[in-house]
């Protein structure tokens, strides 16, 4: 998205506060499973993890926790805790986030460097196939919503990054970081 177009960040907050983002919401945490299932099971146990872009309400992270997997949260608006990026992960988790970055080769190549060797990336992002018409996707009406993703893309970070991708399901990706 051209940069005269984006929201300033008191829109792009207020946007993020009508979120409802509730760890209590069946269907919110069903949601959430299409990324925390596939990811949780290619975990070895104890791994610790970060969750990128958690959110006003963070869930995810509590999903993980729940399944043995410590999480910390970050987020610019809602936890912006630094520390938390100066340390290594053993996962991170971008849900609904990616779409969201300014600049995404350098949040993509922060990412790359807080993620351990052996480390998994679970992405989960609306993604733009062959069918769907880009004026008329839905995806597009958020103003929050800067940069979009095609499968092409997500193959092209892969490759970009020398990560393994694995695609459990159409707006999931999950890259692993080579040992």
């Amino acid at each position: 998205m051209d940069p005269v177009d984006r929201p300033s960040a008191a829109e792009e907050r207020a946007r993020y506060e009508t979120h409802r983002n509730d760890p209590s919401d069946a269907g919110y945490r069903e949601f959430l499973s299409r990324l925390s299932c596939p990811l949780a099971a290619r975990l070895p146990a104890g791994a610790h993890g970060l969750d990128y872009g958690s959110g006003p309400g963070p869930t995810l992270s509590v999903m993980l926790q729940e399944l043995g997997f410590r999480t910390a949260i970050y987020d610019p608006f809602f936890a912006p805790n630094p520390q938390h990026l100066e340390q290594s992960w053993d996962f991170i988790t971008c849900s609904e986030t990616a779409e969201h970055f300014y600049n995404p080769s350098a949040e993509f190549d922060r990412i790359d460097a807080l993620l351990k060797r052996g480390g998994w990336l679970a992405l989960m992002t609306g993604v733009r196939d062959r069918e769907t018409d880009f004026a008329s996707w839905w995806y597009t009406r958020d103003p929050t919503h800067v940069c979009f993703y095609r499968p092409a893309t997500l193959e092209w970070i892969a490759h970009r990054y020398n990560w393994g991708l694995d695609r459990p399901s159409k707006n999931v990706a999950l890259y692993y970081k080579p040992v």
